[in-house]
């Protein structure tokens, strides 16, 4: 009876240990089975070979602009923004097509700042209005915001007020991206194929204000505007969203005093700068160079290379105590002199909603501010695959603050036991899409079918014996030598993080 009792207890501890140590050791060994199934490729930069110093000087040099061809690693993403891949903005090849579609991504952007504040008041006071007012609520707040931000970009491009149905198929697609990226559910390539479909219609019909690229097809014309605005658009607003409203919720401080003076923009910029460096949007980006690129220091990184950007530690590299959120060390920094690129640089493909993201973040703040006060005790991290559950409890209310410590308690707890099986579930999960995306190789067989034709065609990779060894028929990366091989690269990607 002793030994039974002994072995059951210490069968407790272990079960009740779980979500302290098997969620990183899972973490950790998805990242060993991705380099085993892919092999390496690749420089990583912050890296051995470049550091943090240098790092905007490889990322906007005219040498660092290939973005798919040539490059395994494409194959993946591609894999995970298909339908269209090759129509999506951030992978088409430099050239007159892409001059035509960013031309057209600018013109369907530039609105000016007093309309987006009042389009986005618009479609987040929507979303609002279906929330109770009178009581406290938990909710997951990439699920709350991204209906609003699919009526934004919804109405931005075909110039009026979105429809239930549209925004249920914007949502239903991008929604699937990204729990896809995050390797927390495999692809339903249905639902992103039935938001293709409306738009094919919308276009056929004339319904849209804007001219689109004549030198694409109806379908290519659909999933440029899927891919530009109804994926990475609607995604990416959602996760900043989730991100500065996680670190407003779990930062006291922060919240009474935006709360006190809510039309303080200083003071709110700030907290968006701080929360989009310590969350930065892209944990990895990868280029292609299409020429030699000469560090300052003598370096030479060959014309092939596949650059891997970490964004993540870069932005850690010139600040102290970089782990701490605290928006007031923008008081005296400088975005521009930082290490600091959110929206990516002006010479190499910057974000074309750098100036429209931070203005509708703003407002989309406020608006929740004024009705709600936010609390978490959830974990949050840079890939945030819980999609970050918060409790609201409405500003009009006498919510009892025992009752909301109780309530906190059980959402760590329950997040805690979440990230045990979640972390199971990528594992599985992750390992097959790459899996899948290598049996597949969409980039590749695209830019192979393109070259008899003698578009996108490109000379074949440089192979040197002095700089990359023989691709390996068993691994889906070439394996570079003398380049340190970018593990955190790899664990990135094996949380969809780019």
């Amino acid at each position: 009876m002793h030994t039974w009792m002994i072995g059951l207890s210490a069968g407790l501890l272990v079960v009740a240990s779980l979500p302290h140590w098997l969620p990183t050791t899972i973490l950790a060994l998805r990242a060993r089975i991705f380099t085993g199934i892919n092999g390496e490729e690749g420089i990583a930069i912050p890296g051995t070979l470049v550091d943090a110093a240098h790092f905007k000087q490889v990322y906007s040099h005219p040498g660092a602009n290939g973005r798919s061809r040539g490059a395994a690693l494409s194959d993946l993403f591609w894999y995970w923004l298909s339908p269209g891949p090759e129509m999506h903005q951030e992978h088409i090849e430099n050239g007159a097509k892409y001059e035509e579609v960013e031309r057209t991504t600018r013109r369907i952007l530039g609105i000016s700042r007093k309309a987006a504040e009042e389009l986005t008041t618009r479609c987040v006071s929507r979303v609002l209005s279906n929330q109770d007012m009178r009581k406290a609520k938990l909710v997951r707040l990439r699920d709350l915001i991204m209906p609003a931000w699919a009526e934004f970009y919804y109405e931005l491009v075909f110039g009026g007020p979105c429809p239930p149905v549209a925004r249920d198929l914007i949502v239903g697609n991008a929604n699937d991206v990204v729990t896809a990226l995050k390797c927390c559910s495999l692809r339903h390539m249905e639902k992103r194929e039935r938001l293709t479909s409306f738009l094919i219609r919308k276009l056929q019909a004339g319904e849209l204000p804007h001219v689109l690229p004549e030198c694409l097809s109806i379908r290519e014309r659909a999933l440029y505007l899927q891919g530009a605005f109804f994926n990475t658009a609607v995604v990416q607003m959602s996760e900043a969203m989730v991100h500065l409203l996680m670190a407003i919720a779990q930062h006291n401080d922060v919240q009474t005093r935006l709360a006190s003076n809510l039309e303080d923009d200083r003071y709110l910029d700030r907290v968006i700068a701080e929360t989009l460096r310590v969350y930065p949007l892209f944990g990895v980006s990868h280029r292609i160079a299409s020429a030699d690129i000469t560090v300052n220091d003598g370096v030479i990184i060959p014309k092939n290379s596949v650059l891997c950007f970490n964004h993540a530690e870069f932005h850690s590299a010139s600040f102290q105590d970089p782990d701490r959120f605290d928006p007031d060390r923008w008081e005296k920094l400088s975005l521009h002199d930082e290490s600091y690129i959110p929206f990516g640089v002006a010479a190499n493909r910057p974000c074309p909603a750098s100036g429209l993201a931070p203005v509708t973040m703003r407002v989309a703040a406020r608006e929740i501010l004024k009705c709600f006060a936010l609390f978490s005790s959830a974990s949050h991290i840079r890939s945030i695959p819980n999609r970050g559950p918060c409790l609201l409890i409405s500003r009009r209310s006498n919510y009892n603050p025992n009752l909301r410590g109780a309530r906190l308690f059980r959402l760590r707890l329950r997040d805690r036991w979440e990230d045990v099986w979640r972390s199971v579930l990528q594992l599985i999960l992750g390992t097959y899409m790459v899996w899948d995306a290598r049996r597949q190789s969409l980039c590749k067989h695209y830019f192979e079918a393109q070259q008899p034709a003698g578009d996108n065609s490109s000379p074949p990779r440089a192979e040197s014996r002095e700089s990359v060894a023989p691709r390996c028929p068993h691994c889906f990366f070439t394996h570079v030598r003398e380049t340190p091989s970018p593990k955190v690269a790899l664990q990135n990607l094996s949380n969809g993080r780019e």
